[in-house]
C-alpha cells in the first residue's frame, strides 16, 4: 500500500459518511438506491470495505460529487 492508496482508504469512509449526512439520508434509505444492502453501506463508510468503481460513480451522482472528492485525490 502506497501513501496515495491509505490516505484513499482513510478519507473515503469520512466523506461518504459526512456527504450522507449533510443530504439528511439514513443508510437504509441510500442502500436500496445503490442495490445494495444497508450493511454493505455500512461497511464502506466504516471502512472495513471498499465499494467497486461502478458503485463509486453512483455515489459521486447521488452526492452531486465528482469521484475525485470522494476517493480523496481532491479537496473540492
Amino acid at each position: 500500500m502506497n501513501v496515495t492508496d491509505f490516505k484513499s482508504n482513510f478519507i473515503f469512509p469520512k466523506r461518504l459518511k459526512s456527504l450522507r449526512q449533510e443530504s439528511g439520508l439514513k443508510q437504509q434509505e441510500i442502500a436500496p438506491l445503490l442495490g445494495i444492502k444497508q450493511n454493505t453501506y455500512s461497511d464502506w463508510e466504516t471502512g472495513k470495505s471498499e465499494p467497486n468503481l461502478e458503485n463509486v460513480v453512483k455515489l459521486a451522482k447521488l452526492f452531486k460529487t465528482t469521484t475525485d472528492f470522494l476517493l480523496g485525490v481532491t479537496d473540492d
